[in-house]
């Protein structure tokens, strides 16, 4: 991804930036649970290098180990918080059936106990996750496990912003 990005640094600097914003500023859901909707939709969209990389930051962050294999599986019976549940088939219907979200989805999120702002920001990351997928299968990109490991640390430790260094070198 740090070659795309080098390639075209004109539009990957405010795309990078966003992440930076939407995934580490500040939000009623924690960076854990944003790392979480990013792999989870792209599990979603069987992108294998996004997912396997915010997997890895997902873990560091505190969500635990296979959750997201459960929760692709089976939102309901998954180990995660309650809570997170409504978000997680809100963006799971954004992604899959977008056309048929209506207010019923939006209210089981808000009874759960999350405000506009969560739900905004839920939906802002599961439109970046659906772009950045669409963007990585698009040029190419394929990565393993290793590399997932080496940059869901350093998303861990730099955030986003960390990636904009990179771009200089």
């Amino acid at each position: 991804m740090l070659d795309v990005f080098r390639a075209y640094p004109a539009t990957a600097r405010p795309l990078i930036e966003y992440h930076e914003q939407l995934m580490r500023g500040q939000s009623p859901l924690s960076i854990g649970e944003r790392e979480l909707i990013a792999a989870y939709v792209s599990g979603l969209n069987v992108c294998s290098y996004c997912h396997g990389v915010h997997s890895v930051t997902a873990e560091a962050f505190g969500i635990a180990p296979d959750v997201l294999q459960a929760l692709l599986a089976n939102v309901d019976s998954a180990l995660v918080h309650s809570r997170i549940k409504p978000i997680l088939h809100y963006v799971r219907k954004l992604t899959v059936l977008p056309a048929r979200l209506g207010r019923a989805d939006a209210d089981a999120v808000y009874a759960a106990g999350w405000n506009d702002q969560a739900l905004y920001d839920a939906i802002s990351v599961c439109a970046l996750f659906n772009f950045m997928n669409r963007l990585v299968e698009g040029v190419g990109i394929a990565a393993g496990p290793e590399y997932f490991r080496v940059s869901g640390e350093r998303l861990h430790k730099g955030g986003y912003a960390g990636l904009l260094q990179l771009l200089e070198r």
